[in-house]
């Protein structure tokens, strides 16, 4: 009987560096999802989010209606974990979605799931983010370092994938389109929001804080929060 493990490493080797028709691809992603499902303890589902061709978002390949119900929450409120991964070409945690508070409008729409903690990260392709690649569990805490790496390193032969078989305009497209639906004052909320949390700050502090990087910098403020939230932002933080 093949183990998870064995089962993850057959379909990393699958993905990796091929280039596949779109229904081919979608079978593969399919596969991969499942795959993230078995291999990592405590999941509740997996999946996997893109643009489709009329440039909305939609989730592909998940394994249970819950990841497409959250997500499909997400992509209504235009903020959440997996969308602020894919905008941000970073990779997001959330270890208690109860008391996690980057994205309150999320949060309290996904309270009735059987949902605690997410683990999203970025599909990027050529520098260019394609979408987001997620696993969802019931329980609190769920997801290890190991689990972190584990799903990064996943991603890239994903994105290869993906790149490979969606138009040249798609990446740079999705890119554009999220940033743009995330929204400067979600973005900064969700930034003030990751600095109250790593560092005990209140809300205006946090906001000062925020503000006086762009000040340094000479960023601009949407600029700064994104740097926060991806976790590239200065020494001050």
């Amino acid at each position: 009987m093949t183990s998870p493990m064995e089962e993850l490493t057959f379909v990393f080797a699958r993905l990796k560096g091929l280039l596949l028709t779109e229904g081919t691809a979608g079978r593969a992603v399919e596969d991969l999802a499942e795959a993230v499902k078995r291999s990592i303890p405590g999941s509740l589902g997996a999946g996997v989010s893109l643009l489709d061709d009329q440039g909305r978002r939609r989730s592909t390949g998940y394994t249970d209606d819950v990841v497409a119900e959250a997500d499909a929450l997400q992509y209504d409120l235009s903020q959440g974990p997996c969308l602020t991964a894919w905008a941000a070409e970073a990779t997001v945690q959330i270890d208690d979605v109860r008391t996690d508070d980057r994205w309150p409008l999320w949060q309290e729409a996904v309270r009735h799931l059987p949902l605690r903690s997410t683990l999203s990260t970025a599909l990027v392709h050529n520098g260019r983010s394609l979408g987001a690649l997620k696993v969802y569990s019931p329980l609190p805490s769920a997801f290890s370092l190991q689990d972190r790496r584990q799903l990064v390193l996943l991603a890239s032969p994903a994105a290869t994938l993906l790149g490979n078989v969606q138009p040249d305009s798609s990446p740079a497209a999705a890119s554009k389109a999220l940033r743009d639906a995330l929204g400067t004052r979600d973005l900064i909320s969700s930034a003030r929001g990751v600095l109250m949390e790593r560092h005990g700050l209140d809300a205006d502090t946090a906001m000062r804080r925020l503000l006086s990087e762009a000040s340094m910098t000479r960023v601009d403020l949407r600029t700064v929060a994104l740097s926060v939230i991806d976790g590239a932002a200065g020494p001050s933080y």
